[in-house]
């Protein structure tokens, strides 16, 4: 009966109680954004797979007292942060033509990633995890950024290029996936000139017939110079996107990227963005200061509104 009373007399305004709670909600649903810890875990070079003699689990003469094989100790990646590409070296694409590396860096953000086709195991979980990552960001291969894998084996073909783009094109299975995905091969010296640029070290093992290499990816900025490295086969979406925004200086962000990167840093040591505890405090404090001095006014409208109807049933 009370509550019956009360909008009946307009002292209290349901459409009113709904905007004040959506501003609430709105407001705890950004903090959120900063307060939550990453949902996701970027995997380091991972628990080998047996398909593979190199990488696997099983007896291997040459291993180590710690089970690490002596050509694993050659392989690695060395982060050359901030350290420009050679835009100029010459590679072939799909169908065979001469390409310069500069002509995918055309304004937009890169996604690079070193494998060899042919690779038994780790290139193909390289590149699922790539795809895995591409279809769960909004942002589009070709649009908002360009994506360029390029084999390291200079005995690897065009041809051999074609055929895993196609595969991967077709999961992707986005607009201008063809035309923003491109893989490359080339000769020793400019893979050489390219691995070394961006520290990714590798080298062939006689006895397993199989390049020993490490997993990861890197981004690239639209001028060519190296931004962000992830390791390992896992890359998560969120980081991806947030990794992309950086290196494109802003110019894909949203309002959302923006206090994103606010609360998070990308750590050059580990690979992954973490959380800026001093940052969060601030917008937390900033969020908090908002919904006091939103409800304060909304209180004090409502405190207004129900004078003037006391006053106006308080008339004759």
């Amino acid at each position: 009966m009370q509550k019956a009373k009360l909008r009946k007399s307009r002292l209290i305004d349901p459409s009113r109680g709904r905007s004040c709670r959506s501003f609430i909600g709105s407001c705890l649903f950004v903090t959120a954004f900063c307060l939550l810890p990453s949902a996701f875990c970027f995997a380091q070079p991972g628990v080998p797979q047996p398909n593979s003699p190199l990488y696997g689990g099983g007896g291997n003469s040459g291993q180590s007292s710690t089970g690490l094989p002596p050509v694993l100790k050659k392989v690695g990646i060395d982060q050359h942060l901030n350290e420009q590409l050679p835009l100029d070296a010459v590679f072939k694409d799909e169908q065979g033509r001469d390409v310069r590396l500069g002509q995918f860096f055309n304004g937009k953000p890169v996604v690079l990633s070193l494998v060899y086709y042919q690779c038994p195991m780790l290139c193909n979980q390289v590149m699922n995890g790539m795809l895995g990552s591409f279809r769960q960001i909004s942002f589009n291969v070709g649009e908002q950024f360009e994506a360029v894998t390029v084999s390291f084996d200079p005995n690897e073909t065009p041809v051999l290029a074609a055929a895993k783009k196609q595969t991967y094109v077709a999961g992707y299975n986005r607009a201008n996936g063809a035309a923003g995905w491109h893989f490359l091969t080339g000769d020793a010296a400019n893979i050489k000139r390219l691995a070394d640029a961006v520290g990714f070290r590798y080298t062939w093992d006689e006895q397993t017939k199989q390049f020993a290499h490490a997993s990861g990816i890197m981004i690239a900025t639209p001028e060519g110079k190296l931004a962000r490295y992830f390791y390992g086969i896992d890359y998560p979406p969120k980081d991806l996107r947030l990794s992309l925004v950086e290196a494109s200086a802003n110019k894909i962000a949203t309002p959302v990227d923006a206090l994103m990167l606010y609360c998070y840093h990308y750590d050059p040591s580990t690979g992954k963005y973490g959380v800026v505890i001093m940052n969060v405090m601030r917008v937390a404090g900033v969020i908090t200061i908002i919904l006091i001095v939103g409800l304060l006014f909304l209180l004090r409208k409502i405190g207004r509104r129900r004078a003037r109807m006391i006053v106006s049933e308080a008339r004759p």
